[in-house]
């Protein structure tokens, strides 16, 4: 066995050269990577009909369609090529269209046709575009067919007029009214059938079953031969196809029995009408019956009632009335009462309508406070003062109109036209809102038949300039932050022109935050205040964000924009190389790492490194390590520890 001479082994010098290499971020090379994808869907193949699946025709139209019914269509499908070929999916781009048949999948042979029924099934007004795909086995599939429909409303009545009313008319004679019926729709409307009920209604003129086109109209007559004194409701229902069938023409008659005179209302009471004034009530007088009634006289009794707008005599024939005025004007406080006796040649010659009415004396209006001073308003803000107006009179006082003149003056609270009893009160509120700087004034003017009709209530107001809220700087960049780590600035809000607090803070990226502030925070003109803003980055990439100050500052939310950029820790390693050994059989070298100064140490490489150069890939950021080397003869046997040399790995 050959000596071999390990003292020069241990003589060996070895000198180690530590180079860190920052490996490169994975992000940029993942970004590329999935630039220069390309788009996995196949474009899709055109019909050719000399080769695979023909298919004929290229698009459908279905025209118009009314709405909750269909139209189908089809389309064929022929095999020309040389084998089978199976469509194994029909899809459409719009739920309107559906196959109904064939059953899919579909085996065509060679030279043979297959029919594809397309129905168009509308569900609302209007154009629908869409189109059928043709999955197939076939060399050209898929196949595409263009659909086209529109939906329109179907067949619709209209009937005018949309009631009948005979009126009254006496037992055993008859009154025709016409009416009319068109199709309103858009597809034709057949009748079948017209239905009168209520008794002594009828229909004629309207020969059924009847076709009526779009656009169509037919008259038809409905009769009223009233078998009894009295009203009688009744309908005729129009039966058809059409979307609003039946269709209902509400019938009304009145049967009458001989003349006889009625009020309405039957008696009359004037309330609290201001001395001096006047009150009118209209008052009707009916013939209910079915011969004429001729009124001769009307005679009023009671202090300050007449009547106006009745020219005597007049003469009313069966259900026809006279409408005339009854006029109260009381001379004194106090209650009257009155009669009104109508003279004709009814069955009840003299027909009495009671009157009773109370005079009272003026109302009053009394405002509280009789002005308004709303002192120093900031610009853009509001104030609102309680104003109560009370009717102090003795009658009611009925409020037509209430309006603040002046810039600035509105009104709340209060609805007219109303109506105050007296001694009652509405309290209601009068706002200031500066739109600018300096003193106004105005005017509320309360608009009522009170004895002080036009009530005035003078307003005054300072506007004071508005507060404003800047924040400097307006920007911040955080640059590039480590994911995981934080980078802090600061900025500050500074007010202006007025008193500004400001009440919080919206961030509307998570990774931004905002700290120093307790809210709600106040700033005199020209006070500011500090504030902190962290970034800490979740992932990599710029990210920004927008901090919003809200304030009563005139130009809230204020805004500040922050911006940073996350980064990838970086990796690193560790590159080792020696000088080789001189020692001769020197099969290689083993390579030792410790982290601590001296060892012990732990052997990094699984089999004799052949080289002189050795790269650590596992060292961790932030750790010291330490290395040695070994070198290993032919017979296995390993020198002593070279000299240590230190890599010191940074944190990121």
């Amino acid at each position: 066995m050959r000596t071999y001479d390990k003292a020069r082994i241990w003589r060996a010098r070895w000198e180690a050269i530590v180079v860190l290499l920052a490996l490169s971020m994975l992000a940029g090379c993942q970004g590329l990577s999935a630039g220069a994808k390309s788009d996995p869907t196949p474009a899709p193949q055109q019909n050719d009909p000399s080769d695979g699946l023909g298919v004929n025709p290229l698009s459908l139209d279905f025209g118009s369609v009314p709405v909750a019914s269909n139209k189908t269509s089809t389309v064929t499908a022929t095999n020309n090529g040389s084998s089978d070929i199976t469509v194994s999916s029909v899809t459409f781009s719009a739920p309107q269209f559906t196959l109904s048949q064939p059953t899919i999948p579909v085996t065509i042979a060679a030279g043979q046709s297959s029919t594809l029924s397309v129905t168009f099934a509308p569900t609302a007004v209007g154009t629908i575009s869409g189109s059928m795909t043709i999955t197939s086995n076939a060399s050209n599939s898929p196949a595409t067919v263009s659909l086209s429909g529109a939906g329109v409303a179907a067949g619709q009545l209209s009937e005018s007029p949309t009631s009948l009313s005979f009126g009254s008319l006496p037992i055993g004679n008859t009154q025709t009214l016409s009416a009319t019926l068109t199709n309103v729709g858009n597809s034709s409307v057949t009748l079948s059938q017209a239905n009168a009920t209520g008794a002594g209604f009828s229909v004629s003129g309207l020969p059924l079953p009847l076709t009526l086109a779009v656009g169509q109209s037919t008259s038809f007559n409905v009769v009223f031969a009233p078998q009894a004194s009295g009203t009688v409701n009744g309908n005729v229902a129009l039966i058809s196809d059409a979307i609003n069938s039946p269709l209902n023409l509400p019938v009304s008659g009145n049967g009458l029995a001989p003349g006889s005179l009625s009020a309405n209302p039957p008696s009359v009471t004037f309330s609290n009408v201001v001395v001096g004034n006047e009150q009118s009530v209209s008052e009707t007088l009916s013939n209910s019956s079915g011969s004429s009634v001729t009124i001769t006289q009307a005679l009023t009794t009671g202090a300050g009632f007449s009547v106006s707008g009745l020219n005597l005599p007049v003469t009313l024939a069966g259900g026809q009335s006279t409408t005339f005025n009854v006029v109260f004007t009381p001379q004194a406080a106090g209650s009257v009462s009155g009669n009104v006796a109508v003279v004709s040649n009814a069955s009840n010659g003299t027909l009495n309508i009671p009157l009773a009415g109370s005079g009272v004396e003026p109302g009053t209006l009394t405002p509280n406070p009789s002005s308004i001073t709303f002192g120093n308003v900031q610009v853009g803000h509001n104030k609102s003062i309680s104003e109560t107006v009370t009717n102090t009179g003795g009658s009611d006082v009925n409020i037509s109109a209430a309006k603040a003149t002046g810039t600035g003056f509105s009104i709340s609270g209060i609805n007219p036209p109303l109506t105050l009893t007296a001694g009652q009160s509405i309290t209601f509120n009068v706002v200031f809102t500066p739109p600018s700087p300096g003193s106004d004034n105005g005017n509320l003017a309360i608009t009522s038949d009170a004895s002080n009709s036009t009530l005035n209530i003078a307003l005054s107001g300072n506007g004071t300039p508005a507060g404003q809220l800047a924040v400097n700087p307006t920007s911040l960049n955080f640059g590039n932050v480590v994911v995981g780590n934080n980078s802090q600035q600061t900025a500050q809000l500074v007010a202006s022109g007025a008193t500004v607090t400001v009440s919080s803070v919206n961030v509307n990226n998570a990774q931004f935050v905002v700290s120093g502030l307790s809210f709600p925070v106040t700033l005199q003109a020209g006070q500011g205040v500090q504030f902190t803003v962290t970034f800490t980055p979740q992932s990599t990439g710029v990210q920004s964000g927008t901090a919003s100050f809200v304030s009563n500052a005139s130009n809230s939310p204020t805004v500040l924009s922050v911006s940073g950029t996350g980064t990838q820790p970086a990796q690193h390693s560790v590159l080792l190389t020696w000088t080789a050994s001189t020692s001769p059989n020197v099969d290689g070298y083993n390579i030792y790492r410790s982290t601590t100064s001296g060892g012990p140490y732990t052997q990094l490489n699984s089999s004799l490194n052949p080289g002189t150069t050795y790269t650590d890939s596992t060292v961790t950021n932030g750790v010291t390590y330490y290395y040695v080397t070994t070198a290993v003869d032919s017979n296995n046997q390993q020198s002593v520890y070279s000299n240590q040399a230190q890599a010191v790995i940074p944190g990121s």
